[in-house]
């Protein structure tokens, strides 16, 4: 369970801090400060939601305090207390950054609702953080389609497990739609209501994993001009989904078995300890228990992860889902081009049941695409999909597979062409991850 909300009463007199003491104590944790020297001291060393401040004290005005505390911590909340010829100073601080003033003395429930807009105000800035984070990413579509028993069997599993805590650990082939079943964990679960925070593990080198997750106060390296949240901070009474948490160095397995353990972290240049409520849910496409065999992977951590272990079952292996997937992305591509809703011949759809789809999922939402763009026809047939030259009319009949590499060869090979062998910007232009595009210029030796 996550510690309350806790407040920091920073005035020189005792009767004053006794006074919000007595009026919190009740709804909040209350640290009393009786300067400025100890304000800082016990703001370093403890997570303060908001802070109440007198504009004078002994060693220091309000206003210099301010200006210490929200270089620390730019994002907590300051509410100056002030004496009524003061008030032209307290409006000079919140101009430079705190959220309002109270005069002395105080009328106990204005207090009390100045601090709930103001708390309210740091969850808003912080969901907006998120947010704004969450606009970088795209997915196409957030509900998992199938009928296929293995897939019902899963949505009972997920149901089950969603009113649960505890660690969640996917494990997959590439295409599965391992972030889907994360997403739909988080969505019918008690935290529904608060951030669902993606660490896509292999997508951060290692040598920023700490800053991106912990965040990073100010100083704390070279280039850290100001302090930031990481995505464990953002995620708190949410979900981390950790994507090829495999990718993780040994160094960072041991610290995200700390924070699972312990349930509190120290940003990269502050010892002071956060503490936060998360449920985790880890997916990777290999075999963990192989890479502990291996020496690549904390068996420890895994017995944490692992606690509700999911096994997506590869398309292949629910083929009878199939048609409903292609009824899905036709649709779903319909809607994003403003046509009408195409379909697959039965040969097309029979050729398409016998294939294997390696890239499972993800492999048959983007030949969808490919064809629901480039296919004008109400009815996509056999023809059409058994060559990638079917912008130019050419049919040359060949495997389905074949088919692919070789559309996605001269596809990804025209658009590397042009951006002048930007490999970053053909990235973005493909929608894809560019070590994805690096290992697809590989396999399919394409001449950039």
């Amino acid at each position: 369970m996550s510690e309350r909300t806790t407040i920091l009463v920073v005035d020189d007199e005792n009767g004053v801090r006794q006074s919000f003491s007595m009026v919190l104590k009740d709804d909040y944790h209350v640290l009393l400060a009786a300067n400025g020297e100890e304000a800082i001291a016990i703001f370093r060393k403890n997570r303060i939601d908001l802070i109440l401040m007198d504009i004078r004290l002994p060693d220091t005005d309000g206003i210099s305090l301010l200006r210490k505390l929200k270089e620390i911590e730019p994002n907590t909340e300051i509410i100056m207390v002030t004496a009524v010829k003061e008030i032209q100073t307290a409006v000079k601080a919140i101009k430079m950054g705190a959220y309002e003033y109270v005069v002395k003395p105080f009328v106990v429930d204005d207090v009390l609702t100045i601090i709930g807009r103001a708390l309210e105000k740091g969850r808003l800035v912080r969901e907006v953080t998120y947010l704004r984070s969450e606009l970088e990413r795209y997915k196409p579509f957030e509900k998992m389609v199938g009928n296929d028993e293995k897939m019902l069997n899963l949505f009972d599993f997920i149901s089950t497990i969603a009113e649960s805590d505890g660690a969640v650990l996917i494990q997959g082939e590439s295409g599965t739609g391992k972030e889907l079943v994360s997403r739909a964990i988080h969505n019918i679960s008690p935290r529904k209501n608060h951030p669902f925070v993606v660490v896509n593990c292999a997508a951060i080198p290692s040598t920023l994993m700490e800053s991106e997750v912990f965040g990073h106060s100010k100083g704390a390296f070279t280039g850290a001009i100001r302090t930031t949240v990481g995505k464990f901070e953002l995620a708190d009474k949410g979900t981390v989904f950790l994507d090829d948490v495999d990718t993780l160095d040994f160094t960072m397995q041991g610290k995200l078995l700390r924070i699972i353990q312990e349930k509190e972290f120290e940003r990269l240049g502050n010892p002071k300890l956060i503490p936060v409520d998360i449920r985790f849910v880890a997916a990777s496409n290999k075999n963990l228990q192989t890479l502990i065999s291996q020496g690549d992977f904390r068996e420890d951590l895994f017995y944490r992860l692992n606690v509700f272990p999911v096994n997506l079952p590869p398309l292949r292996d629910r083929k009878s889902d199939i048609p409903l997937l292609l009824k899905h992305f036709l649709a779903l591509y319909s809607r994003k081009t403003g046509r009408e809703i195409q379909e697959f011949s039965e040969k097309a759809l029979n050729s398409l049941m016998a294939y294997g789809w390696p890239g499972n999922v993800r492999e048959l939402e983007n030949l969808v695409e490919r064809f629901a763009t480039i296919t004008r026809k109400k009815v996509i047939d056999i023809h059409d999909i058994s060559s990638p030259d079917v912008v130019s009319g050419a049919v040359k009949p060949m495997k389905l597979k074949n088919a692919v590499n070789e559309f996605e060869r001269k596809f990804i090979g025209n658009i590397m062409e042009s951006v002048g062998g930007n490999r970053k910007r053909a990235a973005e232009i493909l929608g894809i991850h560019r070590n994805t595009l690096l290992g697809k210029i590989k396999d399919l030796q394409i001449k950039t």
